[in-house]
């Protein structure tokens, strides 16, 4: 029933494809930035995006302390 189609022979190491040292370089940079602009926006509209806080609540925001100053002068 079963045909034997040879002997077993386990495949090597998979050879790695040489990548440009700019590419890598550019990469990692690209990389970096992406996970620091998300880092960014949690630290800023973490709430919001938790549905810990309401979008339209405002206050804690530099331009509502600026503008509180500006009234009160």
């Amino acid at each position: 029933m079963g045909a034997s189609h040879g002997h077993y022979k386990p495949y090597g190491p998979v050879p790695f494809p040489h990548v440009a040292r700019s590419h890598r370089f550019i990469s990692k940079f690209l990389g970096a930035t992406m996970w620091f602009w998300i880092f960014y926006r949690v630290r800023e509209d973490g709430g919001v995006i938790l549905g810990l806080r309401h979008p339209w609540e405002h206050g804690s925001s530099h331009h509502a302390i600026e503008e509180g100053k500006e009234e009160h002068h």
